[in-house]
């Protein structure tokens, strides 16, 4: 009897294990860490799926053309998207294997660890961490001082909310099973950078804290190529993360920063208001018309910049979503004005706590208008 499947097909191997790695400006990286992990993988049915945030670079290209040539390769690559968590997130659901793991692309990580997380997922781990901060594990070489610190000050802060005696809760190497991730993705937050402490508290609810880690010691390594990608937003999407999941995700990390934009513009404001006033002789009409353009286009900015990275607007669509951000700001100061009246004609709270509701809706009704309307 004559076998149907092409030969192609009797000849390829489904992966046991998809390596997944998030990607913007890499390129350098690219090549020699697949070498890398086909040496540490050796035995091992993998595949390596890059997923690449359009890297300016050509980081994408680069992985489409290595996958040309190395069929255990392939590129996700993302246009008009950006963001570590939802970068991760987006190929281990590309992934049929059994076991997905995800590594940087700056040679941080420790390739040659992967075996060994793998065994103890096999042996019952629910989640594999590669940690610095356990055994022989070192963050000596691939951070400053002052990194360092940093690290160990986030991993306090995550242990109260992950609910689990982990040394390493901030590591961006870990594997994990496929039908875990499968179980938790519809309740994971696709914003941020440090999407495996999403992944170890969404998991630890839903196995009621019966969610079983081991973690594997490694030494992190200076970057091979490239440049670091840690800025003042990583730390500021990370706080977000925290508070959020505090909140069990009632708050989104994107309305938590939002609303911080929105609390420095009314120092902005108030300053902007000062000056025009009492420096420059304004009038108070026209001193508070340009202290509120000024806070709306500072908060614009910031959000840009902050809240929504992953969607940050340019060239021409920066000014047109300006102009869309201020007209929805404009629909939210009446939106407060209004609220705050109702509460305080009516007797139902005294005006300063009028005040506040009408504040509170406002940032409400521009957080949710400016998600639809200018960051779409």
């Amino acid at each position: 009897m004559t076998d149907p499947a092409p030969s192609f097909a009797r000849a390829w191997t489904a992966p046991t294990l998809s390596v997944i790695v998030p990607t913007f400006n890499e390129r350098d990286n690219i090549a020699p860490l697949v070498e890398k992990l086909e040496a540490a993988l050796a035995g091992v049915a993998f595949e390596v799926i890059i997923v690449d945030d359009d890297s300016p670079d050509g980081t994408a290209a680069l992985a489409k053309q290595i996958a040309l040539e190395k069929p255990h390769v392939r590129c996700i690559h993302r246009v008009g998207r950006r963001g570590l968590s939802s970068a991760c997130i987006e190929g281990m659901a590309a992934s049929a294997a059994e076991f997905v793991a995800v590594i940087d692309a700056d040679h941080q990580h420790d390739e040659s660890i992967l075996p060994l997380m793998l065994e103890r997922a096999r042996e019952g781990a629910d989640i594999a961490v590669g940690s610095r901060y356990t055994g022989e594990g070192s963050s000596t070489e691939g951070f400053s001082a002052r990194r360092e610190a940093g690290s160990k000050l986030a991993t306090r802060l995550s242990g109260f909310i992950t609910g689990k005696a982990l040394s390493d809760p901030m590591s961006g190497y870990f594997l994990l099973r496929r039908a875990l991730f499968n179980e938790i993705v519809p309740r994971l937050s696709h914003e941020g950078f440090k999407i495996l402490l999403d992944i170890i508290v969404t998991a630890n609810r839903r196995r009621s804290g019966r969610l079983v880690i081991a973690e594997v010691p490694y030494s992190f390594r200076p970057r091979f190529a490239g440049e670091s990608k840690m800025s003042p937003l990583i730390v500021a999407q990370f706080l977000g993360l925290i508070v959020s999941q505090v909140s069990r995700g009632f708050l989104p990390t994107s309305f938590l920063l939002f609303s911080l934009v929105g609390a420095s513009g009314i120092l902005v404001h108030l300053v902007t208001l000062t000056l025009a006033f009492e420096v420059f002789d304004f009038n108070f009409a026209n001193s508070q018309l340009l202290a509120t353009v000024v806070a709306m286009t500072t908060n614009f900015i910031l959000n840009n910049e902050l809240t929504y990275a992953d969607k940050k607007l340019r060239g021409r669509r920066f000014w047109t979503g300006l102009l869309s951000f201020y007209l929805v700001c404009s629909f939210g100061a009446l939106a407060n004005v209004s609220v705050a009246s109702v509460l305080f004609e009516a007797h139902v709270v005294n005006f300063l706590f009028a005040g506040i509701a009408g504040a509170i809706m406002s940032v409400v009704f521009n957080y949710a208008a400016t998600r639809i309307f200018t960051w779409r």
